[in-house]
Protein backbone atom coordinates (compact mmCIF):
# COMPACT_ATOMS: atom_id res chain seq x y z
CA UNK A 1 0.00 0.00 0.00
CA UNK A 2 3.02 2.48 0.47
CA UNK A 3 3.57 2.33 -3.36
CA UNK A 4 2.20 4.65 -5.88
CA UNK A 5 -0.10 3.05 -8.61
CA UNK A 6 1.12 3.18 -11.86
CA UNK A 7 -2.45 4.13 -13.57
CA UNK A 8 -2.32 7.11 -10.73
CA UNK A 9 0.76 8.42 -11.93
CA UNK A 10 -0.54 8.34 -15.52
CA UNK A 11 -3.98 9.70 -14.64
CA UNK A 12 -2.38 12.68 -12.88
CA UNK A 13 0.07 13.18 -16.10
CA UNK A 14 -2.92 13.27 -17.96
CA UNK A 15 -4.78 16.18 -16.34
CA UNK A 16 -1.92 17.59 -15.95
CA UNK A 17 -1.21 17.75 -19.67
CA UNK A 18 -4.94 18.43 -20.22
CA UNK A 19 -4.60 21.71 -17.78
CA UNK A 20 -1.19 22.67 -19.78
CA UNK A 21 -3.34 23.02 -22.74
CA UNK A 22 -6.55 24.70 -21.66
CA UNK A 23 -4.14 27.33 -19.89
CA UNK A 24 -1.68 27.10 -23.43
CA UNK A 25 -5.16 27.81 -25.39
CA UNK A 26 -6.38 30.64 -22.76
CA UNK A 27 -3.09 32.65 -23.07
CA UNK A 28 -3.24 31.87 -27.04
CA UNK A 29 -6.39 34.17 -27.66
CA UNK A 30 -5.00 36.67 -24.71
CA UNK A 31 -2.12 36.69 -27.32
CA UNK A 32 -4.44 37.25 -30.32
CA UNK A 33 -6.33 40.32 -28.21
CA UNK A 34 -3.46 41.83 -27.37
CA UNK A 35 -1.55 42.14 -30.92
CA UNK A 36 -5.22 43.36 -32.47
CA UNK A 37 -5.59 46.00 -29.46
CA UNK A 38 -2.01 46.84 -30.60
CA UNK A 39 -2.37 47.12 -33.96
CA UNK A 40 -5.24 49.30 -33.70
CA UNK A 41 -3.77 51.43 -31.28
CA UNK A 42 -0.67 51.55 -33.22
CA UNK A 43 -3.06 52.76 -36.42
CA UNK A 44 -4.41 55.36 -33.96
CA UNK A 45 -1.44 56.68 -33.12
CA UNK A 46 -0.14 56.85 -36.80
CA UNK A 47 -3.45 58.77 -37.42
CA UNK A 48 -3.20 60.90 -35.09
CA UNK A 49 0.45 62.09 -35.79
CA UNK A 50 0.09 62.70 -39.22
CA UNK A 51 -3.64 64.88 -38.10
CA UNK A 52 -1.10 66.74 -35.32
CA UNK A 53 1.02 67.32 -38.52
CA UNK A 54 -1.23 68.69 -40.29
CA UNK A 55 -3.23 70.62 -37.96
CA UNK A 56 -0.64 72.03 -35.18
CA UNK A 57 1.58 74.23 -37.19
CA UNK A 58 -0.37 77.69 -36.97
CA UNK A 59 2.52 79.84 -38.74
CA UNK A 60 2.52 77.28 -41.50
CA UNK A 61 -1.81 77.34 -41.90
CA UNK A 62 -1.34 81.18 -41.36
CA UNK A 63 1.31 81.35 -44.33
CA UNK A 64 -0.83 79.44 -46.69
CA UNK A 65 -3.88 81.25 -46.14
CA UNK A 66 -2.12 84.36 -46.83
CA UNK A 67 -0.54 82.80 -50.18
CA UNK A 68 -4.09 82.16 -51.07
CA UNK A 69 -5.34 84.99 -50.38
CA UNK A 70 -2.80 87.19 -52.43
CA UNK A 71 -3.50 85.32 -55.69
CA UNK A 72 -4.04 87.93 -58.42
CA UNK A 73 -7.44 86.20 -59.10
CA UNK A 74 -8.75 87.30 -55.93
CA UNK A 75 -6.92 90.42 -54.93
CA UNK A 76 -8.82 92.24 -57.11
CA UNK A 77 -12.52 91.01 -55.32
CA UNK A 78 -13.93 92.92 -52.50
CA UNK A 79 -13.23 90.15 -49.86
CA UNK A 80 -13.86 91.47 -46.28
CA UNK A 81 -11.06 89.41 -44.24
CA UNK A 82 -10.86 90.06 -40.13
CA UNK A 83 -7.77 88.39 -38.52
CA UNK A 84 -8.37 87.36 -34.58
CA UNK A 85 -6.03 85.12 -32.56
CA UNK A 86 -7.40 81.72 -33.18
CA UNK A 87 -9.42 82.27 -36.53
CA UNK A 88 -9.48 84.10 -39.74
CA UNK A 89 -13.11 85.08 -41.23
CA UNK A 90 -13.25 85.67 -45.06
CA UNK A 91 -16.44 87.33 -46.32
CA UNK A 92 -18.30 88.93 -49.52
CA UNK A 93 -20.85 90.43 -50.22
CA UNK A 94 -20.75 89.96 -53.90
CA UNK A 95 -17.63 87.73 -54.99
CA UNK A 96 -17.25 86.34 -59.12
CA UNK A 97 -17.73 82.87 -59.84
CA UNK A 98 -14.18 82.77 -61.12
CA UNK A 99 -12.58 84.24 -58.11
CA UNK A 100 -15.04 81.76 -55.17
CA UNK A 101 -14.20 78.74 -57.93
CA UNK A 102 -10.18 79.47 -57.41
CA UNK A 103 -10.34 80.40 -54.14
CA UNK A 104 -12.52 77.03 -53.16
CA UNK A 105 -10.34 75.19 -54.81
CA UNK A 106 -7.43 76.08 -52.72
CA UNK A 107 -9.25 76.02 -49.41
CA UNK A 108 -10.87 72.89 -49.78
CA UNK A 109 -8.18 71.13 -51.27
CA UNK A 110 -6.12 71.78 -48.21
CA UNK A 111 -6.18 71.01 -44.81
CA UNK A 112 -7.52 73.90 -42.85
CA UNK A 113 -10.21 73.51 -39.85
CA UNK A 114 -13.16 75.62 -41.32
CA UNK A 115 -15.63 76.05 -38.64
CA UNK A 116 -18.26 77.90 -40.86
CA UNK A 117 -18.79 78.36 -44.53
CA UNK A 118 -21.98 79.92 -46.53
CA UNK A 119 -21.93 80.28 -49.58
CA UNK A 120 -25.40 81.64 -51.66
CA UNK A 121 -25.65 82.10 -55.29
CA UNK A 122 -26.94 85.90 -56.33
CA UNK A 123 -26.63 85.59 -59.85
CA UNK A 124 -25.15 82.98 -62.69
CA UNK A 125 -21.91 84.86 -62.38
CA UNK A 126 -22.30 86.31 -58.73
CA UNK A 127 -22.36 84.60 -55.09
CA UNK A 128 -22.01 85.79 -51.61
CA UNK A 129 -19.34 83.95 -49.33
CA UNK A 130 -18.83 83.90 -45.50
CA UNK A 131 -16.58 81.51 -44.23
CA UNK A 132 -14.08 80.83 -41.00
CA UNK A 133 -11.28 79.04 -40.69
CA UNK A 134 -9.86 78.67 -36.91
CA UNK A 135 -6.19 77.24 -36.67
Amino acid sequence: MNQISPLHIGAFLIALLAFTFFQLSNLQEELVDASDSYAESEKLAVELSSLKEVYASKSKTKKAIDRVLNQSTLRSTDLDIKRTKSSISIASKSIDAKALNSLMGKILNASYNITRLKIKKLSETKASLDMEIKW
